[in-house]
């Protein structure tokens, strides 16, 4: 059996690393989404789908799974997304996902939607792990050790610093004016 679980892994941390753990002992194979793939260079999403993929895939290594990691760029339009994903997809028999939108589009599209408990909320959350980078706080605990060695091959803190000063000054763009 082949399952989906989507998320944007901005960056992709213990709780999701959790997850597939948990979805890896009942599924042969699954496909992993990376959500907004389109989107980069912000304090929302500092890494680029390319980078994402990189953590992923050698943060997975350790398991006994075959994966796929497909970028799906963002679609502004909800009653069709199901049907972007699988288009972008390879098939799959199951959806995981706590996301209440992701999971009413999938339902409505037919497919089945399994949830699981979240790990450690309080802390593993995209939002805290970026302000703990921009900060200068420990983040490094809180992903897998793949995720570090390319987060600092890329330079990413260093990005989602200037990054968050740029937006702290009122720029809101590359416009140099």
């Amino acid at each position: 059996m082949r399952g989906f679980y989507i998320g944007r892994f901005q960056p992709y941390h213990n709780g999701h690393h959790h997850m597939v753990e948990a979805i890896a002992s009942e599924v042969d194979e699954l496909v992993l989404g990376i959500g907004s793939a389109g989107d980069s260079h912000t304090t929302r999403n500092p890494f680029t789908a390319g980078e994402r993929i990189m953590m992923l895939t050698k943060s997975l290594a350790e398991f006994d799974l075959t994966t796929y990691v497909v970028p799906i760029e963002d679609l502004e339009r909800n009653s069709v997304w199901v049907s972007h994903v699988q288009s972008m997809s390879p098939t799959f028999d199951v959806a995981y996902s706590n996301n209440p939108l992701v999971i009413q589009l999938f339902e409505e599209a037919g497919v089945e939607v399994r949830q699981s408990p979240m790990f450690r909320r309080e802390v593993l959350e995209g939002t805290e792990l970026r302000e703990r980078m921009i900060e200068g706080g420990d983040w490094e605990g809180l992903v897998p050790e793949p995720v570090v060695r390319v987060v600092d091959e890329i330079n990413g803190v260093e990005r989602i610093q200037r990054i968050a000063d740029s937006d702290a000054n009122g720029d809101t763009g590359t416009d140099p004016e």
